[in-house]
């Protein structure tokens, strides 16, 4: 692997490494760079600015939800062509799943051999800066930070207190700096950023973010340090191409994405893609009925909470999902796409929107946070994605609950957590329903599984069809 590639982490959450890492994209593309955009971990949101202030589509990183072969295979794909590689972080530098450190930004360096350049929130700081910086640099010998970038520094006077400090105790280059207030704000809600898609005139707000990180960081060392990436380990696995060669006939699925439907991790869909699946985009907002041709349905997260009354109001396409269903058509729904299947959402205001009405459930929104983290299920019983008892990894960040189900509603996972075992999800035969996000790369035979399910109800819908005609 030789591709120019850099780490921007942060010592911890907020400290602006989206705003800057986005900049930095956005600058450097705007100077006719082609770049890359990845983002350690799980989160859906940050690659879609990413892919806007690239032109590429930027892809998910993550060590506990795909292997490290995966990882580099996911990394390799989209690099190519590309003539630098900008790896947002997650949280702080080292912050994983429990203490060793799986999914974290520094598990993605070491793998990927990047160099690190680390965004320090200097409010309130002097020369305790370098202290901390030390620390950051000498915790994994095996991750090399290269750089510092300042943020939120409050004077000239305050960046020269900090540059010496950490300099001198740290032999550390500050490659750049943003005053207090430099960034323009990126808009946000209780998931985090809003989805790059919902907003109109997010180009401009781009366009801000590259010019104030273009005026406080030197691009050009930038692109030095990415050069000097050491040779990553080899071992990237082939899942694309052997997928390919398993792939039987094409199947067409439909898709929702459209502004309540976003979630989805582009290496997840390439996968599909490569197994035979023709994805196929609907929109539950604004269409009338899923596409005729289509034998399965992925309805990925999102936010419906937000378009309730849109979704809610667009009847015909509700009608047409439940045909659907009831004729067997597989349907594999994540979070926002459980929510839609339920009977109804009841909002923070306590207004019930009835829905699809699919999963015989009722869902709440509610203020504080409902379920987030890292899971290791297995399968309840035999469903569209394997057999009882087969393993899978996701992860869940959501603030609904599922209420009014029977006492044999039966879930679509099982999971140990604190101690507690838990049920999850719901499914049947031909429905699988959740709140828990999978990364298909990472979780390939149930990807396998769900495909195959879609080809048998096609080839079954096709022989229907073809009877229907004498």
């Amino acid at each position: 692997m030789s591709h120019k590639r850099i780490v921007i982490a942060g010592t911890r959450s907020g400290v602006g490494k989206t705003s800057i890492a986005t900049g930095l994209m956005a600058a450097l593309a705007a100077r006719g760079l082609k770049v890359q955009g990845f983002k350690v971990g799980p989160d859906y949101i940050d690659p879609g600015y990413h892919t806007l202030a690239t032109g590429r589509p930027s892809r998910n990183l993550d060590t506990f939800l795909m292997s490290p072969a995966n990882v580099l295979e996911a990394f390799s794909r989209a690099a190519a062509g590309a003539e630098i590689a900008i790896i947002e972080g997650v949280m702080g530098l080292y912050d994983g799943h429990r203490s060793n450190g799986s999914g974290s930004t520094a598990a993605v360096a070491r793998l990927l051999a990047a160099p690190v350049l680390l965004v320090v929130d200097a409010t309130s700081l002097g020369q305790s800066a370098a202290a901390e910086i030390l620390g950051y640099r000498d915790f994994d010998p095996g991750v090399h930070l290269v750089g510092v970038i300042l943020n939120r520094v409050s004077s000239e006077s305050h960046l020269q207190l900090l540059c010496r400090a950490i300099e001198e105790y740290t032999g550390i280059r500050v490659v750049g700096w943003l005053k207090k207030g430099a960034l323009p704000a990126l808009p946000s809600r209780h998931l985090g950023l809003i989805p790059a898609g919902e907003q109109k005139g997010l180009k401009g707000v781009l366009q801000e973010l590259a010019a104030a990180v273009a005026a406080g960081i030197n691009l050009e060392e930038v692109v030095s340090l990415a050069a000097k990436a050491g040779p990553a380990p080899v071992g990237a696995s082939r899942s694309f191409a052997a997928a390919a060669l398993q792939a039987g006939g094409p199947v067409p699925v439909a898709v929702a994405r459209d502004e309540a439907f976003t979630f989805y991790y582009q290496d997840a869909l390439d996968y599909l893609t490569a197994l035979g699946a023709e994805l196929i985009p609907f929109s539950p907002l604004h269409d009338t009925a899923l596409p005729g041709e289509a034998a399965g349905v992925i309805i990925g997260g999102g936010f419906p909470e937000i378009f309730l009354d849109h979704l809610a109001g667009n009847q015909p396409m509700l009608t047409d999902l439940r045909r659907r269903v009831a004729e067997g058509m597989p349907v594999y729904a994540e979070c926002g796409g459980l929510m839609y299947l339920t009977r109804g959402i009841t909002d923070l205001e306590g207004r019930t929107w009835k829905l699809a009405g699919i999963v015989p459930a009722d869902c709440r929104m509610q203020a504080k946070l409902a379920g987030l983290g890292y899971r290791e299920a297995v399968l309840y019983q035999d469903n569209l994605l394997g057999k009882k008892g087969d393993p899978v990894r996701g992860h869940e960040f959501h603030y609904s609950l599922l209420t009014g189900m029977a006492a044999d509603f039966p879930p679509a996972y099982t999971w140990y957590a604190r101690g507690n075992l838990y049920y999850e999800g719901y499914a049947t035969r031909g429905l699988l329903a959740s709140y828990l996000h999978l990364h298909f790369l990472g979780n390939q035979q149930a990807a396998a599984n769900f495909l195959a399910a879609c080809r048998r109800f096609f080839k079954t819908y096709r022989r229907r069809n073809a009877s229907c005609n004498y």
